[in-house]
């Protein structure tokens, strides 16, 4: 279903406007500075809210994990934070051209600081597509939104756990996706601000190669029982998702 005011938005100089295969639902992106990719999306599909919710999601980008979460689930609201201007006035417009501005929020900010522009466990869901890479070692141009996107430069791992430990009701849940080389690290700092690992599951591109993302959900204060699903296979061969892939992007 197309959009009905996808002829009416007017675009800056290289941007595009993308289809969602969800409720008609269009987001507006910038290939020169970051494009969502499988991982937000991966994310959208392995993250629960409860209905009537309250979802934070972390360094939203532009906005892509609150508008799918609200066209997959029944939360009550959804908040972005995200600290680059550029990207957060384009997950404005689009939560607008999309007529979600009573259901989705974004806020500009650090998520360093996320604890002083919230109040105090308010959120049932903390969600975040965190920065893969450690620091911004050897990095051309480390402010370029491509390299906050994917390096460390702007907050670290345990800065994202600790915002989300403080800003979880307790019981609250913690979806995040990362790279299966740093889950040693990701667990033992999610113990150590009280987010207990409580469901993890690994993302395959083929079923005969190495997994290149895990998903993992956290819950504020839960015991220590960790529940591993069965393996998310991206493609069943070169070009060809497979079924589960075909149904999380909404096709």
């Amino acid at each position: 279903m197309k959009n009905p005011n996808w002829n009416s938005i007017s675009l800056k100089p290289g941007e595009r406007l993308d289809e969602l295969q969800r409720n008609g639902y269009v987001i507006i992106q910038d290939q020169e500075r970051f494009c969502f990719g499988m991982d937000a999306v991966l994310l959208s599909g392995f993250a629960r809210v409860k209905d009537g919710g309250s979802v934070l999601d972390m360094g939203t980008g532009t906005g892509i994990i609150p508008i799918l979460l609200e066209a997959k689930t029944n939360a009550s609201h959804l908040t972005g934070l995200e600290i680059q201007p550029d990207s957060a006035d384009m997950a404005r417009r689009s939560v607008a051209l999309n007529g979600l501005e009573e259901k989705i929020s974004i806020v500009e900010g650090d998520i360093k600081e996320a604890a002083g522009l919230f109040p105090a466990a308010s959120f049932d869901v903390v969600t975040c597509n965190p920065p893969y890479m450690v620091g911004g070692h050897g990095l051309t141009n480390p402010e370029a939104p491509k390299a906050i996107a994917r390096h460390e430069v702007k907050c670290t791992f345990e800065d994202v756990a600790a915002q989300a430990a403080k800003l979880l009701k307790p019981g609250g849940n913690f979806f995040l996706v990362h790279r299966p080389f740093r889950l040693a690290e990701i667990i033992v700092t999610l113990a150590r601000y009280r987010l207990e690992p409580k469901r993890m599951q690994l993302v395959y591109p083929f079923a005969d190669k190495e997994p290149n993302m895990v998903l993992l959900e956290a819950n504020r204060g839960g015991r220590s029982r960790l529940k591993v699903e069965k393996p998310l296979i991206v493609y069943r061969e070169p070009g060809v998702y497979t079924d589960e892939i075909y149904d999380i992007y909404g096709y």
